[in-house]
């Protein structure tokens, strides 16, 4: 059986530029999903394409996310997590400025399977990475991890737009690149010491470096028993919250535009509604640690996703504050099911494996959510039907979410 010997922990040093690596990493991970949302349709008047494939570009995000849950955990048993990691934030950085410039709507869809193949694995390496290079500050650091990822998402749309209006969306599009750009290469620098570390630790037999702690670990290619109730639950919780989360981001400012705000309100709701994951991020994690069983915060975020969705049927312009509350705390269900990945596995070569599936199922069934409910509002006029059907898909994560929350651990 071939196996390849992962990061062992590191020096101080390694562990600096491995820290910042993630926090750059975890800031991009969302920047390029929120922030081009508030361009389409700038981008669609320039390339003349309509809700159908802007629709499609926002499956694309989520299907390529399933897609490298998967591929990734086998290239880090080839390459090593810090490789995959530099190879995952190079693609990213490439496809936002192939999006930049595209000139066609064909390759927009190409830059955006590339751009978001590269964010995809990284959604699941730096779960590991955290869990493998800080295992006494897992929570801390895990913390920071998503508090990043929701200030990009936040960030996003505040600075695409006046961007956009003094440049164009094209510079707008690209200008998070520079970002990605430097932790690819804080990546590339990483990977090398952690080979090197990886070179002396064979020097030492493996009896002295498990009496010294510094066993490097090893990513075994085995599988995972996941036809359980807490693997499936945490499948289903991730793919309804993808579902919801994407539907959103991809449509909301559309649907408040529709419902007569200008573009400026709509940007500035999308970018309240990213904000708001900053109070899970924060919340989310301790109270999940503190209870057995966090299946409370499902079902609260489930009535806050309701609240929104009625709130949108009744009165979309009027209440368009609150129900942008609502859902920005109600999709609270995606750093609940993070953290429960970590927290329920043994170690970093399981929390790899449940990574990949979770978000591989999750990302792969959630992706229908943008292509299919665009194109049912261009079928209906309108947006009540999407928010019926979203509605009743709460069920699925209140069954979800009773499993995925179980005190038990893979």
């Amino acid at each position: 059986m071939t196996t390849t010997l992962l990061a062992a922990p590191a020096r101080p040093r390694v562990h600096r530029g491995i820290l910042l690596a993630v926090a750059l990493t975890a800031l991009n991970l969302r920047t390029a999903v929120t922030g081009f949302s508030v361009l389409t349709g700038d981008a669609a008047g320039d390339l003349h394409f309509g809700p159908v494939v802007a629709g499609a570009i926002g499956t694309i995000v989520t299907a390529c996310f399933a897609g490298a849950a998967f591929a990734a955990p086998p290239l880090a048993r080839r390459l090593g997590l810090e490789r995959t990691a530099a190879l995952a934030v190079t693609a990213a950085t490439v496809g936002i400025l192939l999006r930049a410039v595209a000139w066609s709507p064909t390759v927009m869809i190409v830059a955006t399977v590339v751009a978001f193949a590269g964010v995809g694995a990284c959604n699941v390496i730096l779960i590991p990475i955290v869990k493998q290079y800080f295992p006494e500050r897992l929570h801390a650091v895990s913390t920071m991890y998503m508090v990043l990822l929701q200030v990009g998402q936040l960030a996003a749309p505040l600075v695409a737009l006046p961007l956009a209006h003094v440049y164009g969306w094209r510079t707008a599009a690209g200008a998070w690149a520079v970002v990605t750009a430097v932790a690819a290469a804080l990546w590339f620098v990483a990977a090398p010491r952690s080979s090197d570390r990886r070179s002396d630790s064979s020097s030492v037999s493996a009896s002295e470096r498990t009496r010294a702690g510094t066993e490097p670990a090893r990513l075994e290619p085995s599988r995972l028993t996941w036809r359980t109730p807490l693997v499936l639950g945490l499948i289903g919780l991730m793919a309804m919250t993808t579902l919801h989360v994407y539907t959103l981001v991809t449509w909301f400012p559309a649907m408040l535009q529709d419902a007569g705000l200008s573009s400026t309100e709509s940007a500035l709701l999308l970018s309240w509604f990213a904000g708001l994951g900053l109070i899970a991020a924060f919340v989310v994690p301790p109270l999940t640690r503190r209870f057995d069983n966090a299946y409370g915060i499902v079902v609260v975020c489930a009535v806050l996703m309701g609240v929104g969705y009625v709130g949108m049927i009744v009165a979309p312009a009027a209440g368009a504050f609150v129900w942008a509350t609502a859902f920005g705390l109600g999709v609270s269900t995606f750093p609940l099911v993070l953290t429960l990945i970590g927290a329920r596995s043994a170690n970093p070569q399981t929390a790899s494996r449940l990574s990949g599936v979770v978000q591989g199922i999750g990302y792969g069934i959630g992706c229908v959510g943008p292509l299919a409910l665009g194109a049912i509002n261009q079928a209906t006029g309108g947006w009540n039907l999407t928010y019926g059907l979203l509605a009743a898909t709460l069920l699925v994560t209140l069954g979800a979410g009773w499993a995925a929350c179980r005190p038990v651990s893979v």
